[in-house]
């Protein structure tokens, strides 16, 4: 089938793919035509570096993993889904019988095969074979490009839940890309009463500022700990999400974190950080990281359904499935303003 293959570092390619184990339908699985597909940042490192921390391509392999799409047909034992459900798919299959999965963290299941990481192939092609057990139906109200958004959505719901925000709480994300905005949203549905979003790109930032209770601060023209503990009476966020990757803004990390607070990080560094753990003790910080995310896509779904959450104003810009190649060199040229770029699929 016609697939959006990278074929090494640098080198994309719209062509025919021969996809033999994905055809086989199981007893509980669904095949699904895919509508829409979400272009996430580790699709765009795997085409602009070859790779992603241990993950390396060593062969050519279809990218894409954020989705949505119609059933067109089930296996014999599936019952929650039938022919013309629409839906979105949590991209991780993890093995039921592994330890991790067993008690329920099946996100850091070593065995887990996950949609556009090498070696499994992603999803940027017309139909897929999924499970029906992480195959989950869309309210009428929720759109194919909403749903799309369900897979990066989840991240920051997960983070939030690792945070166990409480009401009222104050965060920073760091990171005013996809997934700072959706981990902002997510802390602000979770009960945050303020959030502050850094970034240096201003298009971003006054896009933060239209999503609700979110101050922008722009961190190369503003000194982010001055801005945040003149906010806060001194005393600090209680939370930190630090979603951009960067090893500069670890370090400081805890500069504006409150007594008892609670760091989160999420943005995938490519380098080994350090911290300074002299001010973690000081201010007894409990310090968490997420891979993924865990049993959060139903409330996804149901958050997008019931208005919690908009992720409407986080899709920027949608490419024709033939644009494929262009929309992933616009990608990795970070265009200023732009936050998440979907490719849709012939219908």
């Amino acid at each position: 089938m016609k697939s959006l293959v990278l074929e090494e570092k640098m080198k994309l390619s719209l062509r025919d793919f021969p996809i033999e184990r994905d055809e086989a339908l199981g007893q509980r699985d669904v095949r699904i035509k895919l509508h829409t597909v979400g272009i996430c940042g580790s699709d765009v490192h795997y085409y602009t570096h070859g790779g992603a921390g241990v993950f390396q391509v060593k062969a050519p392999m279809i990218l894409g993993h954020e989705a949505s799409g119609i059933v067109i047909e089930a296996g014999s034992d599936v019952t929650t889904l039938k022919v013309g459900d629409r839906v979105c798919m949590e991209p991780g299959i993890p093995d039921p019988n592994s330890r991790a999965t067993r008690m329920g963290m099946y996100n850091v299941d070593p065995a887990v095969r996950f949609w556009a990481t090498p070696p499994i192939h992603g999803i940027l092609r017309p139909t897929v074979v999924h499970p029906a057990d992480f195959t989950f139906k869309l309210p009428d109200n929720v759109s194919f490009a909403e749903a799309a958004m369900v897979e990066p959505l989840a991240v920051g719901v997960h983070a939030a839940t690792k945070a166990q925000v409480k009401p009222g709480d104050i965060a920073l994300v760091i990171g005013a890309g996809p997934i700072g905005l959706v981990t902002a949203l997510s802390a602000l549905a979770a009960g945050c009463a303020r959030v502050f979003v850094s970034d240096i790109d201003d298009a971003k930032l006054e896009l933060a500022a239209k999503l609700g209770a979110i101050i922008p601060v722009n961190v190369a023209r503003q000194d982010l700990a001055n801005e945040i503990l003149a906010a806060t009476d001194g005393w600090g966020v209680e939370i930190v999400f630090e979603c951009s990757g960067s090893a500069r803004a670890a370090e400081n990390i805890f500069d504006v974190l409150s007594p008892a607070g609670r760091v989160v990080f999420i943005g995938s560094q490519m380098h080994d950080i350090k911290y300074n753990v002299g001010k973690a003790m000081v201010r007894e910080a409990r310090v968490e990281h997420v891979f993924r995310y865990a049993h959060v896509f139903p409330r996804c779904v149901a958050m997008l359904s019931s208005g919690a959450i908009d992720v409407k104003p986080l899709i920027t810009r949608t490419f024709e499935f033939d644009d494929s190649v262009h929309a992933f060199e616009t990608a990795a040229s970070a265009p200023k303003g732009e936050v998440k770029m979907q490719i849709l699929l012939p219908q």
